[in-house]
């Protein structure tokens, strides 16, 4: 990958050399570059008050207790996956952060539950497992509802109403999550 973006870059500054055009480039640059930084130290506080409130909700129990509740739903999709697992847990922790917009913190349970899955794999450790397929699918689809991250940016921004984005974005990723499974469960028949 970062052959094909020192490739873009380099192709850029040629054409740009070319066409005249390296004064506004070298200008783009700087002011991209100064936007990434301010846009990047206003989302420190969004992202840590939202990982401080996912790190109190996993203290107080109130994870474990969306992850319970849950469980019922997970157990029929992940049928191949003990109830006690240590990845089941980790799988509803996993959607638990996602569901919260936390990707950040969700990505550390997903790893986990992926390796817990590994060692639940008797049969072909090069070969991922129907439950490692739909979980995979799962995070891809990106379920949420509250899209913290997006927020963040939005707000970092300096949009004028960034929580306008709510109700696309949870019937996008209803959509697209609940998709992701049943094209999962039809795959999974298949192969």
């Amino acid at each position: 990958m970062n052959y094909i973006w020192l490739f873009l870059i380099i192709v850029s500054f040629i054409f740009a050399t070319i066409n005249g055009k390296m004064p506004d480039v070298i200008n783009a640059l700087l002011k991209s570059s100064q936007d990434a930084v301010s846009i990047a130290f206003s989302l420190i506080g969004i992202m840590a008050f939202w990982l401080g409130m996912v790190k109190i909700a996993q203290k107080s129990g109130l994870i474990k207790a969306f992850s319970k509740a849950i469980s019922p739903i997970f157990g029929f999709i992940f049928k191949d996956v003990k109830k006690d697992s240590e990845a089941f847990s980790n799988i509803a922790l996993n959607f638990s952060a996602n569901t919260l917009g936390l990707t950040n913190a969700a990505t550390p349970f997903g790893i986990k539950a992926m390796e817990e899955l590994q060692k639940e794999n008797l049969a072909d450790k090069k070969v991922a497992t129907n439950s490692m397929c739909t979980l995979l699918a799962m995070n891809t689809a990106g379920f949420q509802l509250v899209p913290a991250s997006v927020l963040a940016i939005l707000t970092a921004a300096g949009a004028k109403n960034p929580t306008e984005i709510i109700l696309p974005v949870l019937i996008v990723t209803t959509i697209s999550f609940i998709s992701a499974i049943i094209i999962s469960k039809i795959l999974e028949k298949v192969f």
